[in-house]
């Protein structure tokens, strides 16, 4: 009798197991993304072409110079971003960074530097999103202003560890960010509160920036790391401005963001 019984046992325990560790992945998954988007269509589309493929122009610079979502694809915008596949989109981007750096043969001189971008890298500003949608009206320079200022941004969670395995192989961070030196204060404590402990520069756009590219901005700032002698082995951001430019380090990764566009 008891032989009988323990194999359904053991069956019940392997699925209460594999059901707790689904609801937890679950749990992590959505840890940044509350409420759903209640408006639009995974079904939407622009004129000849679908979301998906707008998305995909996007994502591979294809499409540029735009100003906001389209209209048709704001509802796609907002169940993607809030849903399972931006976090396994951003997982498979930090894991080939990851896997990049684990197979370089790093000089131990503390000046191997990887560039982190902060909004919608380093940090989600999703929850900002959520509460004033993803098309045409989603920003404004007050309300998001007002946003950053309350330092309540989490982490993005691949982002976080990527950072986090990073340190593990020696290498050292740097963060540069269109953010304006009038939030450096809230920045830090923001980056520090979410498991950003450590950094050897935290760059912010200042006035003498003004009127000119974030391409421009962070090249200039790229470039003076390396004239104090860092090597740059890795550059990642959500925006192909992070990424373009001179003085982009070995190898740059995009992390995907069809929110909005700087050039």
């Amino acid at each position: 009798m008891i032989m009988k019984i323990l194999p359904a046992l053991l069956v019940f325990l392997l699925v209460t197991l594999v059901s707790a560790i689904q609801a937890s992945d679950d749990a992590l998954t959505h840890q940044i993304h509350l409420p759903r988007p209640q408006t639009g269509s995974r079904g939407s589309h622009v004129p000849g072409i679908s979301c998906l493929s707008w998305r995909l122009g996007v994502e591979t610079h294809n499409i540029i110079d735009w100003e906001t979502v389209p209209a048709a694809c704001e509802g796609y915008v907002g169940h993607y971003m809030l849903g399972h596949q931006y976090r396994k989109d951003s997982k498979a981007v930090t894991y080939e960074a990851y896997l990049y750096a684990k197979s370089l043969n790093l000089t131990k001189d503390d000046k191997n530097l990887w560039i982190f971008d902060i909004d919608e890298t380093s940090l989600s500003n999703l929850p900002y999103y959520v509460h004033h949608g993803f098309g045409v009206e989603a920003y404004d320079s007050t309300t998001f202003g007002a946003w950053v200022l309350e330092g309540t941004a989490p982490a993005l969670p691949e982002s976080l560890k990527l950072y986090k395995k990073l340190l593990t192989l020696g290498v050292k961070v740097a963060f540069i960010t269109g953010r304006g030196e009038s939030q450096r204060s809230v920045t830090e404590t923001n980056l520090k509160k979410v498991g950003y402990h450590t950094w050897v520069k935290l760059v912010l756009k200042d006035s003498s920036y003004s009127g000119k590219t974030a391409v421009v901005y962070k090249s200039s700032e790229r470039k003076k790391l390396e004239e104090n002698g860092y090597r740059i082995i890795g550059n990642i951001g959500d925006q192909w401005s992070d990424l373009l430019g001179t003085n982009v380090g070995n190898r740059s990764f995009k992390m995907p963001d069809p929110m909005y566009y700087i050039s």
